[in-house]
């Protein structure tokens, strides 16, 4: 059996000068940061909530909610990988995970590969990566935030 999952994120950009931007588990110096409990790393997010969903395990929400203090200031990462554990022991073999990630700024195409390593070794499965401009249309466009959307492959681990 193969199951497809859609994963989204979208977080607002921070005000705070000290807030580190981090995408894809790249730190991206010099760049506002975004608003959020954990990193914020939306490629991560989307990616871990793509997975949730083709399983059939809920959303990133349900399992790693932001009134949880656990989770606070959290590497994404740690977020992604546990919920490719989750999915995996739920019985299924992750093939891909895709992730779109929609900013005018900064641009993604240097740091792209950097991205897919650190994402592929958290997910154990490979995620590719790749950056989608606004074209300076609404509040993404306008540079006030920045989304990710993710689709991830599974296939059951055992045929019934």
């Amino acid at each position: 059996m193969i199951r497809v999952g859609q994963g989204f994120d979208v977080h607002r950009i921070s005000d705070d000068p000290d807030r580190v931007l981090v995408l894809g588990g790249c730190r991206f110096d010099g760049e506002r940061g975004l608003i959020g409990h954990s990193d914020a790393d939306v490629p991560a997010h989307a990616a871990a909530d793509a997975l949730l969903g083709a399983a059939g395990l809920g959303d990133i929400g349900q399992h790693f909610p932001d009134n949880d203090v656990s989770w606070r200031d959290a590497d994404s990462l740690k977020i992604l990988s546990e919920a490719a554990d989750l999915v995996k022991a739920a019985g299924w073999t992750i093939g891909n995970v895709d992730v779109k990630v929609v900013c005018d700024r900064p641009k993604l195409a240097t740091r792209r590969q950097e991205m897919e390593r650190n994402l592929s070794a958290a997910a154990g499965a490979p995620v590719t990566v790749s950056g989608r401009r606004a074209e300076g249309l609404g509040a993404l466009g306008r540079q006030e935030g920045i989304a990710a959307l993710a689709v991830a492959v599974l296939t059951a681990t055992v045929e019934t």
